[in-house]
């Protein structure tokens, strides 16, 4: 009767702590408040505890790991099919329990501060560069109800918008000019805030010795580089460079039966985010491959003769993901040639 795994449903403050035996078999599945949770598992000590990695998960997972115990994380769409019945906490925590007992299941470790600290800058930077990306949209839809329209590029757009609201000669009128002269200042303070961003990357980058080797890697600035390590960590909860990549959806769909292997485009599963960091660290390549005579760019170069750019980009997202697996898993630099 031994508890030997623990289940946590996390919330905010009321949680489901289901305990199961060796056998699988639940001693106990009740609700425990934010407060006495420390409390009610030191009855348990050195028990292996489970959570699903969400929001608070990470911090927990820190908490508890300081405290002796063994902490696996677990990813939703994994347990979600150890659900039995309706959803609810009780059969959640122990779907959870369920899961963690597979022996194939795929787990991550919590994040460190350092990490988390890496992790906030980038999602703070993500919003910004959302909301600019709508800014500029709507500014130029807003802009073409007047008979206004100007080329593609951000950049272009902004240095035109002082002339634009100087311009006596378009149809803009003097309130129209004032809302537009309101959207392009808050347009300058979100480009001075992602400046700011930007440079707590770099210092970050300049502060980890992870991230300083993975810039050696070409296509790799400080903005993979942190990315990565606060995602991954020394990556070694990843079993190879392909599993690594997998996770990261870099690798093809298969839909394969009776012997007939059937591939198709990538899967787009995991973070897509990093994903998409990758992807335009490969297209940085691509755009100056002919004027590159390193062994990457020389078979980029080859793979795009014969699979054209948009495949061989992936490809290339690809073989970055599984360098840096290399480098952070086995701690070494990045080998030029």
């Amino acid at each position: 009767m031994n508890i030997t795994l623990i289940g946590i449903d996390l919330a905010k403050n009321l949680f489901q702590v289901c305990g199961v035996n060796r056998a699988g078999k639940a001693i106990f599945n009740r609700q425990v408040r934010r407060a006495n949770l420390l409390n009610f598992l030191a009855q348990y000590p050195g028990v292996t505890i489970a959570m699903e990695a969400c929001s608070g998960s990470n911090y927990w997972g820190r908490t508890l790991q300081k405290l002796g115990y063994t902490v696996m994380l677990l990813p939703p769409q994994h347990v979600k099919p150890f659900v039995k019945g309706n959803k609810n906490d009780r059969n959640d925590a122990f779907a959870i329990c369920e899961a963690a007992k597979r022996p194939n299941m795929t787990t991550v470790t919590p994040r460190t501060l350092e990490q988390t600290d890496m992790n906030l800058v980038h999602r703070i930077r993500e919003r910004r560069v959302e909301e600019r990306t709508r800014l500029i949209c709507q500014l130029r839809g807003l802009l073409n109800e007047y008979g206004i329209v100007q080329p593609r590029g951000k950049e272009a757009l902004q240095a035109a918008m002082p002339d634009i609201l100087e311009a006596v000669d378009n149809e803009l009128t003097p309130q129209a000019r004032i809302y537009f002269h309101s959207l392009l200042e808050e347009w300058r303070a979100i480009n001075e805030s992602i400046k700011q961003l930007d440079a707590d990357i770099r210092r970050q980058c300049r502060a980890n010795e992870a991230c300083r080797r993975l810039t050696d890697i070409k296509g790799v600035g400080d903005i993979t580089a942190t990315a990565v390590v606060a995602f991954a960590g020394n990556a070694r909860h990843y079993r190879s460079g392909r599993h690594f990549s997998a996770n990261l959806g870099l690798v093809p769909k298969e839909h394969s039966s009776g012997g007939k292997h059937v591939l198709g485009s990538i899967t787009k599963r995991g973070n897509g985010y990093l994903r998409k960091l990758l992807v335009q660290g490969a297209w940085s390549i691509i755009r100056y491959v002919d004027k590159s005579t390193d062994r990457l760019s020389l078979w980029a170069k080859t793979l795009i003769e014969r699979r054209g750019k948009q495949r061989t980009a992936i490809a290339i997202a690809n073989k970055l993901a599984r360098i840096i697996w290399a480098m952070l898993s086995k701690q070494t630099h990045y080998q030029l040639a």
